[in-house]
């Protein structure tokens, strides 16, 4: 089967109404419901399949069982489930956010950063939310207003309606304001770090957590333009492309699309009512609707009336890899382009460290660090390959005994990935140099 029928899971936040249940039939046991994951493998809130033989599976436990082929060639770069979609119902003002890159998000959080999107699916006729500042503010008076209260004085005010979209690249200050319905498509990540909450409660009488010194340190500072480079597309990234499907029923009946090898889709039915169908399979759809069709299942149909938006994971624009050779004297580190080109590349000393947790946070750190000086982000990176010497002896002293280190791939492959977030590959040292030059011949 190639057609997954999702179901949320259900976030009942205090800012949020109940309009995702009454006007699209999400389930909801209390009074509000403020946001449904309708696409996700996070571990905060999966979807859960709700038709053929994996039903009552999550999407997390149907890839695993098939495999990541259903995901596609362009998800290769990904460690994890790259993207988490949503309805997001605000009854009340968000709070004032921040979300971290996925170097800062990696490092202190162990786990993605976020960049997201927004598209306006309703908004009241005063309706507005946040979206950067008005001007350019230092940290010492972004730290001062925090403090004073006075935060919102700087903030750009954006007025919103029905089919409004904005790009909110990961250390973008926003909130969503009260009374605006909203699809979010956002990268698989729930980080978020809170600057302003208006003095609210939570459901423990307490006052909700803010988390100044992270917004401080993950913070652009600046005016943010709204980007429309985008086009032809609602929104173009690394981590997304996002299309907008509408049929009228009238003169546009039907759409027919392709899934290749190369992409997963994900459909939300924003509005309307008829059949979608791949393989021999047909499914019904309504509004509020969430599909998952996997990636390499051929031609799909569209057939009724829809408002939709449809999610695929484009190519990685100009990648980079990480190449790492741990060896008996010295760990070497390289960065080599699309063409096989070294970028840059540094040596560490490998007998002045000891024991596989310091020599593998050395490697994470001095990888970071080497894409960083070559002004290179964590974005562009797509994979790391290490060759590894079998047995890794260590002086510790000169009137002791050699230790020798032993690593398996599993452990190295498990604890490199706590430090860079990309596929990792990892080899025997010798056959990775024949590799190397057999590619040359």
């Amino acid at each position: 089967m190639s057609i997954l029928k999702l179901k949320p899971s259900c976030k009942d936040y205090i800012w949020g109404g109940h309009r995702l249940a009454e006007e699209y039939g999400k389930e909801c046991r209390g009074d509000v419901l403020a946001e449904t994951w309708e696409l996700s493998c996070h571990p905060d809130g999966p979807s859960v399949i709700t038709n053929g033989v994996y039903t009552g599976k999550t999407l997390q436990q149907y890839i695993e069982e098939e495999g990541r082929k259903v995901l596609g060639t362009h998800c290769k770069r990904f460690r994890d489930f790259p993207i988490l979609i949503k309805f997001i119902d605000a009854r009340d003002n968000l709070s004032i956010q921040v979300h971290p890159d996925n170097r800062y998000a990696l490092k202190n959080e162990g786990q993605y950063g976020k960049t997201e999107m927004w598209y306006v699916m309703d908004a009241g006729k005063e309706a507005f939310l946040y979206y950067g500042f008005k001007q350019e503010i230092s940290k010492e008076e972004f730290a001062r207003r925090i403090e004073e209260d006075t935060l919102l004085e700087v903030l750009n005010a954006v007025p919103v309606q029905k089919g409004d979209v904005l790009f909110i690249e990961s250390g973008t200050i926003h909130a969503i304001g009260k009374d605006i319905l909203i699809a979010e498509i956002q990268q698989n990540s729930n980080v978020t770090y809170r600057v302003y909450d208006y003095g609210r409660v939570g459901k423990d009488g307490k006052k909700r957590d803010l988390h100044i010194e992270k917004a401080l340190a993950v913070t652009k500072r600046v005016p943010i333009i709204r980007d429309k480079s985008s086009y032809p597309h609602v929104a173009n990234c690394d981590y997304f492309t996002v299309d907008r499907l509408n049929l009228d029923g009238n003169v546009m009946k039907k759409m027919e699309g392709n899934l290749s090898e190369e992409s997963f889709v994900s459909i939300l039915m924003l509005d309307g009512k008829g059949k979608i169908s791949n393989e021999g399979e047909t499914l019904e759809f309504q509004k509020g609707d969430s599909f998952f069709l996997s990636a390499g299942s051929g031609t799909y149909q569209i057939e009724g009336t829809c408002d939709a938006l449809i999610t695929t994971i484009r190519e990685k624009a100009a990648p980079v890899r990480i190449g790492i050779d741990i060896g008996r004297t010295d760990i070497k580190i390289g960065l080599v382009d699309v063409h096989q080109k070294l970028i840059a590349s540094m040596s560490i000393p490998a007998n002045s460290l000891y024991g596989s947790e310091e020599i593998i946070g050395e490697i994470g750190k001095k990888a970071m660090g080497l894409l960083e000086e070559n002004g290179i982000s964590m974005d562009r990176c797509v994979g790391a390959g290490i060759g590894l010497f079998n047995q890794i002896e260590r002086q510790m002293e000169a009137t002791e005994n050699s230790e020798s280190v032993y690593w398996d791939k599993m452990e190295i492959t498990e604890k490199i990935s706590q430090y860079l977030p990309v596929p990792v590959q990892v080899a025997n040292d010798v056959d990775c140099a024949v590799l190397g030059a057999a590619s040359l011949v």
